[in-house]
């Protein structure tokens, strides 16, 4: 008899389907979730899904950072003021930012490699793939999506990738600290400046302690959209082959005894 996953008889499963959110395991490679921690502690976290962990990285690096005043010091350094990026840095934080920063890529590194085991366990299990899930207020799917219309509309407007594949929490994470970003840094307004045709006002207008965050922000929230519906396109064909495998089995004797008459 066929064990439903949602009683807790396998041990592990490829994927977790909830009405907000699809968490999917999968093969990844330890040093890209290491380095997207290295480039903002918590993406590295959120590409494992391990979404808590990875939203209080976020919040500690954007907070720590602003404290201690390292984008303002690395900005300083690329322009060539040294002795200004000195004089800008808090040491006080910057000892607290430190060890979490390390802790960050050393922990997704580690993790990734331990979700590797779990995921060869999970597939020599074969677990079913649950690809509905149906709540009061909202419900979620298996289907097959275009991973570049998702990298695509991310890179429209960071989250918006993730809504494209129901991935709520994230998505709606990613579009607020976006709006959030752009509006303390200013980068908005320097957008409408510089198409009204004023380009020396608008750099003077920029707040570069929060622009910095912007790129590596904006570059993981497109990588994140395009790899997770690679993910859940394989996830699909997986479960399709499940069905289709029970159907199979299921009528394959009958079948066989119709042909045999």
């Amino acid at each position: 008899m066929e064990r439903n996953p949602e009683t807790g008889n396998y041990r592990r499963y490829l994927a977790y389907f909830g009405t907000l959110n699809i968490n999917v395991l999968h093969l990844r490679k330890p040093w890209v979730t290491a380095w997207w921690s290295a480039a903002f502690p918590g993406f590295g976290h959120l590409l494992l899904g391990n979404q808590i962990k990875g939203f209080i990285l976020m919040l500690w690096e954007i907070g720590i950072n602003m404290q201690s005043g390292i984008n303002k010091s690395m900005v300083c350094s690329f322009t060539g003021r040294v002795d200004l990026s000195k004089q800008v840095l808090n040491p006080r934080w910057v000892l607290l930012y430190i060890p979490v920063y390390i802790y960050a890529v050393w922990d997704s590194y580690r993790k990734t490699i331990e979700l590797n085991k779990e995921w060869v366990l999970a597939e020599w299990e074969r677990a079913p793939i649950v690809s509905f899930k149906m709540g009061g207020m909202c419900l979620n799917h298996l289907d097959k999506s275009s991973p570049w219309l998702a990298m695509a509309w991310s890179m429209l407007m960071p989250g918006l990738g993730q809504l494209y594949l129901r991935r709520i929490p994230i998505g709606f994470l990613l579009l607020a600290g976006w709006v959030g970003l752009m509006y303390f840094s200013g980068v908005a307004e320097i957008v409408l400046v510089t198409m009204a045709g004023s380009n020396v006002q608008a750099w003077y207008s920029i707040n570069s302690q929060w622009a910095l965050f912007l790129p590596s922000f904006y570059c993981f929230a497109a990588y994140e959209a395009y790899v997770y519906s690679v993910e859940y396109n394989k996830l699909f064909d997986k479960a399709q082959r499940q069905w289709l495998e029970r159907s199979y089995g299921t009528l394959r004797p009958s079948f066989c005894r119709a042909t045999e008459r």
